[in-house]
């Protein structure tokens, strides 16, 4: 029996999601939960480094430095929770806050003070797990669908478990050990931005403001034709592909578009090229499980649920007894697990490198 930490912060930018897990032998329980979110400044300069800026590699290493104050008091919160000390964890494994990723230039850029983090929490600290796979020839990322494997996975059962962050990717589950896998394209990301702009909102709760509008189709059409919708997998992509001037450059004929009916459309545009990736890869499965914080998104959930057609099951990973804002925390900490076991975390058929390998670096407490 083994004590990982998993802790997340994802390209919504809002915080970091952590779990307590227990590991005995293929058995996986999560023990605590916690979350904590980042201040207003934070979350503006994480913004901010998405793109080249005066004096990034100093605002960079600041900003390094007070996510590692936030992964403290993270995991804190998890100890406190479970009633832990800091020597039952065998390692704390944090993904860091993605800044920039280029796997076409052999490079990704996960923003973190593992070493600090190390310092503050008295634990062992897991962290750099994509660079790994990327060296290998990988795309690293995405990451997650061997542990879903290891998670939801169950044999004579085909399913699709889609993880909406900012960014949306799924795991094609089929049922006989076979895992593809591979980013979609946009998640939450540019619905963020856009409810950002036009009403100073992080986000657009439950969808209720897409709810107020309609689909453009003309324009859902335009946004419809980015060529990396048609790529082939292996695939990621991030927040430095999609953003808001990607958008505005799709918005140029549409500038008279009623905001609300923006929103409505970019919801349905992550909704249909989920479908549309499920539909082309997701063999034969009757079954599709969302997890991350488009799941808490019913207009997202009920577009999603038309386009795919009645005779396929569209619910949250609760349905199978995980919370979905817990999913991508226990799947690092899994990556931490086979870190310390020096199994690999990466699956070559989801992220096209040339094998299996041992993801991430260890800095000792």
């Amino acid at each position: 029996m083994a004590l990982y930490i998993g802790l997340m912060s994802g390209t919504s930018l809002d915080g970091v999601d952590g779990a307590l897990a227990q590991f005995t032998g293929d058995s996986i329980t999560t023990i605590a939960a916690a979350y904590v979110a980042f201040p207003p400044s934070l979350r503006t300069e994480l913004m901010a480094l998405q793109a080249a800026g005066v004096n990034e590699i100093e605002r960079e290493a600041l900003a390094a430095n007070q996510l590692a104050q936030h992964y403290a008091h993270c995991v804190a919160e998890l100890l406190r929770e479970s009633g832990k000390q800091p020597q039952d964890v065998r390692a704390v494994a944090v993904h860091g806050q993605t800044i920039r990723h280029r796997p076409e230039l052999g490079f990704t850029r996960q923003t973190n003070n593992p070493a600090l983090l190390a310092e503050l929490c008295g634990i062992d600290v897991i962290a750099d797990f994509r660079s790994r796979d990327i060296a290998a020839g990988g795309q690293g990322a995405p990451l997650v669908p061997a542990f879903h494997q290891a998670l939801f996975g169950k044999p004579g059962q085909a399913r699709v478990v889609a993880n909406i962050g900012g960014i949306s990717n799924i795991s094609v589950l089929s049922g006989d050990g076979r895992v593809t896998g591979f980013d979609t394209g946009p998640g939450n990301v540019l619905m963020d931005g856009w409810i950002g702009r036009h009403r100073q909102q992080e986000y657009d709760a439950d969808g209720a403001w897409a709810a107020s509008g309609k689909v453009l189709p003309d324009l859902l059409a335009e946004l419809l034709k980015e060529p990396y919708l048609a790529l082939p997998a292996p695939k990621s992509t991030g927040r430095d592909f999609f953003h808001l001037d990607w958008l505005d450059a799709r918005l140029a004929v549409h500038a008279t578009a009623a905001p609300e009916d923006v929103q409505r459309t970019l919801t349905q545009y992550t909704a249909v090229t989920l479908a549309d990736a499920i539909k082309a890869c997701g063999g034969g499965a009757d079954a599709v499980y969302i997890c991350g914080g488009g799941a808490y998104n019913s207009m997202l959930m009920d577009a999603l649920a038309q386009e795919l057609g009645k005779q396929v099951l569209v619910a949250s990973t609760q349905a199978l007894g995980v919370a979905p804002n817990r999913v991508e925390a226990l799947a690092f900490a899994w990556l931490g697990y086979r870190f310390s076991e020096r199994l690999a975390g990466n699956l070559p058929a989801v992220t096209g490198a040339s094998g299996g390998r041992v993801l991430g670096a260890l800095y000792p407490r």
